[in-house]
């Protein structure tokens, strides 16, 4: 018998839902938002302590619940829910996938999807590189979460008609060709949501290893 979840549980748990996970180029974290976006400080790692820039002003982040088909046998009663912590690079990729939707922010029941296509430059030989992101998102009727994104000054081009598109030609029987070498994470459903920038990248990074 399955018991239903209440919020005592995650307040119990000691946290919410598991963080998202982005290891290997071509990982992709997606689905629908769940529950509101979350901005809030950034803290540190070991100790907690909310984390500063360098003239003393908030380092914040963005945390967004997305459901997801990941199950984690190692995690009880996984429903696949999970928090993508979106920061650094990662904001600037939302905010640009937030921008083509024609929305302004993040809201409950729009799809986001996330793919870690590359490594930016190594500027400091202490640290790992920064992560490079490919972000889309399929916004539901309304949007939110704007001020984060910086996306409230932008004009909603919802009344623009889209140019016309060729149909799609259709697919071989085998389902849609990748270019070899992809990581079996990047299915063509996922491929098709890169742009030829993210593309391009992820072909060069995975061609390397």
């Amino acid at each position: 018998m399955t018991t239903a979840r209440n919020d005592s549980y995650g307040f119990l748990s000691g946290g919410g839902s598991p963080s998202a996970k982005f290891t290997t180029y071509g990982d992709t974290v997606g689905g629908v938002i769940t529950e509101e976006p979350q901005v809030q400080q950034q803290t540190d790692i070991k100790d907690g302590t909310p984390l500063v820039w360098q003239d003393g002003s908030p380092r914040m982040q963005m945390v967004v619940t997305v459901q997801t088909q990941l199950r984690d046998p190692a995690i009880d009663e996984d429903d696949g829910k999970r928090r993508i912590f979106v920061r650094g690079q990662m904001r600037n990729a939302v905010q640009q996938a937030v921008i083509a939707a024609g929305a302004k922010g993040l809201d409950v029941g729009g799809t986001l999807n996330i793919t870690y296509v590359a490594d930016g430059e190594r500027k400091n030989p202490a640290f790992n590189p920064p992560k490079i992101y490919q972000a889309s998102y399929t916004p539901p009727a309304a949007d939110g979460g704007a001020g984060f994104l910086g996306t409230t000054t932008q004009a909603a081009p919802a009344a623009v008609q889209p140019a016309p598109t060729a149909a799609p030609t259709p697919a071989p029987a085998g389902g849609t060709a990748l270019p070899p070498g992809l990581p079996p994470t990047i299915t063509p459903e996922v491929w098709a949501t890169l742009t030829p920038e993210a593309q391009a990248a992820l072909l060069v990074t995975s061609s390397a290893k």
